[in-house]
């Protein structure tokens, strides 16, 4: 057809957009997701060091962090988390370098007590073995980023508890991590 083109990711690319419902305000997602500094605390199911690199701008941008992650299968990535736009009640987007590279943008409305809190997550893989094995098990690494993203909903909604909670014993830890400890510090 003239004038449009045909597009085809490759096996190493992959989009994703998850959907959150927690209860609270935007001001209180905010304070948690705009600082990628407590994630290893908050989510330690996916984040197991995060390295502050720049303190960035006052309103977020050019702050980044370097991050070791992983989900349930048993490997890990390391890559630079950068805020390419401003933290607001509305969302930020940010970048992703090293295993990882592509785009990420987090939106939040209010929906009654809740919020609704969107992810769109676009990148590509770099780490040796998942280009290698991401034609063949593209769909178990799909999988692992969703479990990733149910963790980090959980470990939200706990994190919101406790900051509410006049006694945060009173409110169950997040789930850690599998198949590897943490990393400290």
């Amino acid at each position: 057809m003239a004038g449009s083109t045909n597009k085809t990711a490759k096996s190493t690319d992959y989009e994703f957009f998850t959907v959150w419902r927690v209860a609270g305000t935007r001001e209180e997602v905010v304070d948690v997701l705009g600082n990628a500094g407590t994630l290893q605390q908050w989510w330690p199911a996916v984040y197991l060091k995060v390295t502050p690199v720049d303190p960035g701008n006052p309103d977020g941008t050019g702050t980044s962090f370097d991050l070791h992650t992983k989900g349930w299968l048993p490997y890990t990535l390391r890559w630079r988390l950068t805020v390419t736009e401003p933290v607001t009640l509305d969302g930020f987007a940010l970048t992703a370098k090293g295993d990882l590279n592509g785009t990420g943008r987090w939106t939040f409305e209010t929906d009654g007590p809740e919020v609704v809190i969107s992810y769109d997550w676009r990148v590509s893989t770099a780490k040796p073995l998942l280009r290698r094995l991401s034609w063949l098990l593209k769909p178990a690494f799909s999988a692992n980023h969703h479990w990733a993203m149910a963790r980090g909903e959980e470990s939200l909604a706990l994190e919101l508890r406790r900051r509410r909670s006049t006694s945060a014993s009173n409110v169950p830890e997040p789930p850690g991590p599998t198949f590897a400890r943490r990393s400290r510090g």
